[in-house]
């Protein structure tokens, strides 16, 4: 499952890359740090799955999911709980709280749709 990453943290970013290296299901294609620039990276690089932040400059990720034509599945990653009813609202596939547990992240993972074989 191809997957993007896009927080406006660096720091975030790589954190969260670093988690998932563990997940064979789990292919980062690509990280954005920005709506602007994630809109880009999903045209360009059709991932499966989103691990997104919400407070970025600029738009925030819900805008930005209301842009897209197609939403991939969406793990919301975050450090403010005040979201997390609106992140259901727009069928989000879980919502993480900033610093990323890992057992957290694992319950996300395991909530993907399974790959059917070929």
């Amino acid at each position: 499952m191809k997957a993007l990453i896009i927080d406006d943290e660096r720091l975030a970013r790589k954190e969260l890359s670093t988690l998932l290296e563990k997940y064979d299901a789990i292919d980062v294609v690509g990280e954005a740090a920005n709506a602007d620039e994630a809109e880009e990276r999903i045209a360009e690089l059709k991932p499966d799955l989103l691990f997104l932040d919400i407070n970025m400059p600029g738009r925030d990720g819900f805008q930005l999911l209301e842009s897209l034509e197609r939403t991939p599945l969406v793990v919301f990653v975050t450090a403010y709980d005040e979201h997390a009813l609106h992140a259901f609202q727009v069928n989000a596939l879980d919502y993480l709280m900033k610093p990323i547990d890992p057992a957290r992240l694992e319950s996300a993972i395991s909530k993907l749709p399974k790959p059917k074989d070929s």
